[in-house]
């Protein structure tokens, strides 16, 4: 199968539905916009998490910034 990669970014769904590709491959966590877009997940590639690493020397010189960022991230988690 002859096939071609395109890099899009900002709402890949509309990729699809605007004739502009077959198929996406997206990182998703619910899958729910692709089902709202008409959309639906053919194969899983890989599971994947996300991690927050600060060096030592970072969070000392700028832990409230870093923690910080670290509440907002506890807020959207506990949001959703």
């Amino acid at each position: 199968m002859d096939i071609r990669f395109i890099k899009i970014e900002g709402s890949v769904e509309l990729a699809p539905l605007l004739g502009l590709s077959d198929a996406i491959v997206d990182i998703v966590e619910t899958g729910t916009t692709l089902k709202e877009n008409g959309l639906e997940v053919v194969d899983t590639i890989c599971d994947i998490s996300a991690r927050l690493i600060v060096n030592t020397a970072s969070l000392k010189l700028r832990k409230a910034e870093i923690e910080g960022l670290v509440a907002q991230m506890e807020q959207v988690k506990e949001y959703q």
